[in-house]
């Protein structure tokens, strides 16, 4: 395996794990402790994670900023199943916002043959359903985030104010029963704001490595939601919380 290769799969493993350890990736790529180590000392120059003795951690905000085409690798499975969940919601002549998460991304993959209009600042979105004849596609557009592939900014707030949804579906870094829903960049929680605010029923997609977590930036309480979509059955903890909220869990059933 190229080295360039195996930095790649060091990035996957540590997004979908939060942390890693020497040995273990030692073992997962069958190379020396050392080669490891170099691997994750030329990557926490890049910025992407932190070593600490044995091992290396990836933090809140580095998560948040990994390229985008690398987290649509991750928990590909879980994603397809919330999105799964999701296309039976949405009906003909729906006006619906996606976010920019991979989470939507998935969910815009099945719905190119609905009739319905798509408001996004996703890039990749708008690229994967501008084939389609049956979708009104509508592109926040503002300063462009590489990162993200997806559009930022004071005009896009402005933008996203002018419009009004039938559902959005809005994903976050952290969802907790105190704190509420929370993401690690502030931008996309303004954005996600307006569109909870602006739609006319807001379904939260949330796998499960995002609960009982907090982030920077508050995007809304849980209780400005209508319907959480997971990707498994909640905690009882959980479900008897949103059921006090009167919030739809939608979750699948195998």
């Amino acid at each position: 395996m190229l080295a360039i290769t195996r930095k790649n799969k060091i990035k996957e493993i540590i997004i979908q794990k939060k942390s890693v350890t020497v040995s273990e990736l030692s073992k997962t790529f069958n190379v020396t402790e050392e080669t490891i180590r170099r691997d994750l000392q030329l990557l926490e120059e890049e910025g992407f994670l932190k070593r600490i003795y044995g091992g290396a951690y990836i933090d809140e905000s580095v998560q948040s900023d990994a390229s985008v085409s690398l987290r649509e690798k991750i928990l590909v499975k879980d994603k397809e199943k919330i999105a799964k969940e999701c296309i039976p919601l949405i009906k003909d002549g729906d006006s619906i916002f996606l976010d920019s998460s991979t989470t939507s991304l998935y969910i815009a993959m099945k719905i190119a043959k609905k009739r319905i209009s798509v408001i996004t600042n996703s890039l990749k979105i708008a690229m994967l359903l501008s084939s389609s004849e049956n979708i009104k596609l509508f592109l926040i557009g503002g300063v462009f985030d590489n990162y993200s592939m997806s559009f930022l900014g004071g005009s896009v707030l402005q933008d996203m104010k002018r419009y009004f949804f039938d559902k959005a579906f809005v994903s976050c870094s952290s969802v907790h029963m105190k704190f509420g829903i929370t993401d690690s960049n502030e931008q996309q929680a303004e954005i996600r704001r307006i569109a909870i605010e602006h739609s006319n029923r807001t379904f939260l997609v949330v796998d499960h490595t995002k609960f009982n977590r907090t982030s920077f930036s508050l995007i809304a309480p849980l209780s400005s939601i209508d319907a959480m979509v997971v990707n498994r059955p909640l905690s009882d903890e959980w479900t008897n919380l949103l059921q006090e909220l009167n919030i739809e869990l939608i979750q699948p059933t195998s």
